[in-house]
């Protein structure tokens, strides 16, 4: 019995040790993934996004947070004068999460551009949605209360022949930013004006 007990405080040292290198690492770490993943996703598809622009969305990035909803924003100023924003929503694809980069005009409400920035889907069929700019282009000028489901579905968006759960994928990540935009909007306003 003695020995059960001893070796249950020593599994349990060894269990809370690791547990805080574990945290203390990821804590450590974290910054430096985020500043990856803004620096090599997040730039580039922006970058693609906004071709026409008189600011730096990465430097200008704010948070804006409604209720429990938290969203990373990248403000963009038109060259015409007008204002737009950036920011990725998730969907779910055949590889698992898929990010995509939404660009909205905030005087339109339409949609600028759109880029996937992350994916795990099957190289050469559901990667496409990321290389191949024609299924991606679909979602450019409609309006964010367009329905960017799929055609099949009643949407308005052809999906990639092979790839119809990543290309659902994608259109569940459009909606989820049509939602994020609607619920937030006011408030990416206001940080904007200020």
């Amino acid at each position: 019995m003695r020995e059960m007990l001893s070796m249950i405080v020593v599994l349990t040292v060894l269990t809370a040790v690791s547990g805080g290198l574990l945290a203390a690492v990821e804590k450590t770490t974290k910054p430096q993934i985020e500043e990856q993943v803004l620096k090599f996703q997040k730039a580039p598809a922006i970058k693609d996004i906004f071709t026409d622009i008189t600011n730096d969305p990465i430097q200008e990035r704010f948070n804006v947070t409604v209720d429990d909803t938290t969203l990373q924003v990248f403000p963009g100023a038109l060259s015409d004068g007008q204002k737009a924003v950036a920011f990725e929503a998730k969907g779910t694809g055949f590889g698992g999460p898929i990010g995509l980069m939404v660009g909205i005009n905030l005087e339109t409400d339409e949609i600028i551009a759109v880029r996937v920035t992350t994916h795990s889907e099957t190289p050469g069929i559901g990667s496409r949605a990321k290389d191949d700019l024609s299924f991606v282009s679909q979602f450019t000028g409609k309006s964010m209360s367009a329905n960017f489901g799929l055609k099949k579905g009643g949407g308005e968006i052809d999906a990639m022949s092979g790839a119809t759960v990543t290309s659902g994928g994608v259109s569940q990540a459009a909606l989820a930013a049509q939602a994020l935009y609607k619920k937030l909007k006011p408030e990416i306003v206001k940080q904007i004006a200020n």
